[in-house]
């Protein structure tokens, strides 16, 4: 059995290997020939997540150059996305009616401090953010918190649970100036791909901080959850969503 494994893992080396061997050295691929490409690369046989990294020119330490967000990509992630919405009366009836998967009050967050946690994305009506507070260390280091900026923090609690079904995605720098995000899956094909691609690259450079100097996007790469990455040209990207 560990043999077998052994043999599975070499298999996938090789496959990664041979991937990497069909990428031009050099080469920073344009927005068409990236998303073309991309299937050549694609080794897996599953129906992989595809993936897209922004270098941006920001210092993440300074407050005025994070750049955080929420955009609803045009066609959702591929991804069942469960929503928890914390709400109380009218507003809890209007999350259930709206697909919520869970609503609750001090029941839930009573849940949640116990330790459940089977849920994606936690929306809540402002009046709950103090309750919300007490299992704040909870969801916080998992990025769950609800937030204004984000739009999960809300009275228009089917509005936002609506965004979410439909593929709302949050993007955040991280550390070293980094954005990760998932666009949707293999399957999606091209045209749906660069679509969100577009999407979200378009909702990055429009957050670009004012603090922000010298060159904003220095690079993007383009992968699935097991190929190598296809490095785009950047003034191809600024131009295609009209920052150029």
């Amino acid at each position: 059995m560990a043999e077998a494994k052994k043999q599975k893992v070499g298999n996938q080396g090789k496959k990664y290997a041979n991937a990497v061997a069909k990428i031009q050295p050099g080469k920073r691929f344009n927005i068409d020939e990236a998303f073309t490409f991309l299937p050549e690369v694609a080794f897996a046989k599953f129906d992989e997540s595809v993936d897209v990294s922004f270098n941006l020119g920001v210092d993440p330490k300074h407050a005025d150059q994070m750049v955080r967000g929420a955009i609803v990509l045009p066609h959702g992630i591929g991804k069942t996305v469960r929503i928890a919405v914390l709400a109380k009366g009218d507003k809890a009836r209007e999350a259930e009616a709206s697909g919520a998967d869970v609503v609750g009050a001090d029941d839930l967050i009573e849940r949640i401090a116990g330790g459940w946690m089977e849920f994606d994305k936690m929306i809540a009506t402002p009046d709950m953010m103090v309750a919300v507070s007490k299992i704040g260390k909870i969801l916080g280091p998992r990025g769950l918190m609800p937030n204004p900026k984000l739009g999960t923090v809300t009275f228009d609690v089917a509005k936002a649970v609506k965004e979410q079904k439909l593929g709302k995605i949050e993007y955040r720098t991280e550390k070293t100036g980094i954005v990760h995000a998932i666009i949707g899956k293999k399957s999606f094909g091209s045209q749906k791909l660069k679509e969100n691609f577009v999407a979200l690259a378009s909702a990055l450079i429009k957050a670009k901080p004012p603090t922000s100097k010298g060159t904003y996007l220095k690079n993007v790469t383009l992968s699935t959850t097991m190929s190598p990455g296809l490095p785009m040209d950047p003034m191809d990207v600024l131009t295609a969503v009209g920052g150029g």
